[in-house]
């Protein structure tokens, strides 16, 4: 038996997807060209996002549609917020299999080069000032991404603490209240600030951050890895090893394409 492509859609994930995409009713007088297949398009989609392949030369024989048809989806499936829904399916799925665990988070970001510019970039302080953007991730204790988010590249890592601990979406799948706020969180150097602290303090959450000027060796080291491990499955994805869209939608897009398919596969091997 052939194996399966990683940019085909099988029949239960597209049971997921298919209730969540917007439906488009054609004109009763004046219909036009019938519409293509929404899964096949997502298809095109995955399949640029997984080869890193530019838009327009997205091969017209794989049946996907042109590239600016999938560029369109893209963009009109991220504004209605398709994906995000999506991963709160998939995230309730882990908790209700208990493949989640809220007892810690842990919070990391990776830079990535824009090689065209746009909005949410900026000169990069680990790359010679290079025009660049981050991916901001935080994780369970078992590395499942909870929220993901994009901004410019000289943009301080603790900026972003609050914006993705807000971000964690209320997670259903078990009795009682949806949960959403991890116990405790951990983070390298890039989030010690005290008043980032007391702001998570705030939240009910208890930090746990490394502090600038301390000797190396503190041993968060053996909670945060499984961040770095999640920053490296989403840079699995050709497309999100450097920026090539201008349009930063596109670009986070594409970032929360790569968030429900990492969250897919857990639910496969886990559930």
């Amino acid at each position: 038996m052939a194996r399966p492509k990683p940019w085909e859609i099988d029949d239960e994930l597209w049971s997921l997807i298919d209730p969540l995409l917007p439906k488009v009713e054609r004109h009763s007088t004046h219909p036009g060209r019938k519409r293509l297949d929404d899964r096949q398009v997502l298809q095109g989609i995955l399949f640029v996002l997984h080869t890193g392949i530019q838009w327009e030369f997205l091969p017209q024989e794989l049946g996907f549609g042109s590239g600016m048809t999938c560029w369109r989806r893209l963009r009109d499936w991220n504004q209605a917020g398709v994906w995000h829904r999506l991963q709160e399916i998939l995230l309730a799925k882990l908790r209700g299999a208990d493949q989640l665990d809220f007892s810690r988070a842990t919070i990391d970001t990776s830079h990535v080069r824009a090689l065209r510019g746009g909005p949410k970039t900026g000169p990069s302080p680990v790359d010679r000032a290079r025009t660049g953007s981050k991916h901001h991730v935080i994780t369970d204790a078992h590395g499942t991404p909870l929220a993901v988010s994009l901004t410019g590249g000289h943009r301080n890592d603790v900026t972003q603490l609050i914006p993705l601990l807000q971000a964690i979406p209320a997670v259903r799948g078990r009795r009682g209240r949806p949960r959403r706020r991890p116990r405790r969180l951990y983070g390298d150097r890039g989030y010690d600030h005290d008043s980032h602290r007391r702001l998570v303090r705030a939240l009910g959450i208890t930090p746990v951050i490394a502090r600038r000027g301390q000797p190396h060796g503190s041993g968060l080291g053996v909670f945060r890895w499984v961040a770095e491990r999640a920053l490296a499955w989403l840079h699995g994805f050709r497309r999100l090893r450097a920026r090539w869209e201008r349009r930063d939608d596109i670009h986070d897009g594409f970032l929360q394409l790569a968030t429900w398919v990492v969250l897919y596969r857990r639910v496969q091997a886990l559930c």
